[in-house]
């Protein structure tokens, strides 16, 4: 992960969730009390099948350089209406069947109270459209009867992992718009975060400048679509990690894209699936989002669902050992211009070293949360 694209969550047969209850403040220390874990049974669920289901993203085969450190900017102010919103805990998760299944098991307790009763991202990353809609309204008109906030990722971007591991998505860009538009019309009215595509513009390199301009201009619709249906979605762009692209080159892609108008876009995110230490992070998104201009309330989210401690020694990305859970799931950072810590890659879902990729490693999940 370090030192390689974003590695996207697999996420496996269940696409999935894990849960908590934000209380909208930054956790200090990544291992809350054990508490006892709610029944929410089994996955999938939803009316019409689980959120979606993907196989893991690989990202490049070489090294990114890590970006030359820039002076920071002056710190952006972020969107306080987010702070007192709560994430939403959806019940469809590997780590949620898991526990339920095992009450026996020495490691469940761990397992529950710090990754299955924490909020993850519910990713939709099957070529679906019939049944899009309806997997995103059973999110969303869920999360809202609880008066909380759903993180979706849409994932099905044509060419997706440029042929890698996760390879797969829409046919074309026609369907893909087609596919968001299903997308949109789940949204609800309530506040919703969109991390739209992982990898898509920091991993463009593989297409021609051609398809990599196509690619944009849809990434720049999806937004504009995602918001115009419900203009309580914020929508986030990728922007990879601080040891893929240098800033500027991101902000240069991320402008292409439509991340830096906001008819289509809230901000950026970062670290998706890897585990670079959120101070490196937010160092970084800063210089993105400083280079990229824009208004100046867009905003970065962080994936923090591994870096606790940070990347692994020779940036080995593939379940690496001596991983922990980060901070806490919040919108509330403590940290201008950072909107979010988000667990996008629900922990213990592997990414092909502790399993088949995408699929829950209990092991796995027990060293990172112990």
């Amino acid at each position: 992960m370090v030192a390689v694209a974003s590695v996207v969550v697999a996420v496996g047969a269940a696409t999935g969730v894990v849960s908590a209850l934000d209380d909208g403040h930054p956790a200090k220390d990544a291992k809350p009390p054990v508490t006892p874990s709610p029944d929410l049974g089994p996955s999938p669920g939803g009316p019409a099948s689980p959120a979606s289901a993907a196989p893991s993203p690989s990202g490049p085969a070489s090294p990114k350089p890590k970006s030359a450190p820039h002076p920071s900017p002056s710190a952006r102010t972020s969107r306080t209406a987010a702070a007192p919103a709560r994430l939403y805990r959806h019940p469809d998760s590997q780590v949620r069947d898991w526990v339920d299944a095992h009450p026996g098991d020495a490691r469940r307790a761990v397992i529950a109270s710090r990754i299955a009763d924490r909020p993850a991202a519910v990713w939709f990353a099957d070529f679906t459209p019939a049944t899009v809609t309806a997997r995103v309204r059973a999110v969303t008109s869920a999360a809202a009867a609880q008066g909380r906030v759903p993180v979706l990722v849409p994932y099905a971007i044509p060419q997706r992992d440029c042929g890698g591991a996760s390879e797969g998505g829409a046919p074309d860009l026609a369907a893909y718009d087609g596919w968001i538009d299903g997308i949109a019309a789940g949204l609800g009215s309530g506040e919703v975060v969109v991390v739209l595509e992982p990898d898509a513009i920091a991993q463009s390199d593989c297409l021609t400048e051609g398809g990599r301009a196509d690619r944009f201009a849809s990434l720049a619709r999806a937004g504009r679509v995602l918001k115009a249906a419900n203009p309580r979605a914020r929508v986030y762009y990728d922007a990879g990690n601080s040891d893929w692209n240098p800033a500027a080159d991101q902000a240069a892609l991320l402008r292409r894209a439509g991340a830096a108008s906001p008819a289509s876009s809230d901000g950026i995110f970062t670290n998706v699936s890897n585990f670079n230490r959120t101070s490196d992070e937010i160092a970084y998104a800063r210089r993105v989002l400083s280079a990229l201009g824009g208004p100046a309330g867009l905003g970065a989210v962080i994936d923090t669902s591994r870096n606790g401690n940070g990347a692994a020694a020779g940036g080995a990305w593939c379940d690496p050992p001596g991983r922990r859970i980060g901070e806490a799931p919040t919108l509330s950072t403590g940290e201008a211009g950072i909107d979010a810590y988000l667990w996008v890659k629900p922990p213990g879902e592997s990414d092909g070293c502790r399993g088949a990729a995408g699929t829950f490693s209990a092991q796995y999940a027990y060293e990172l949360a112990r």
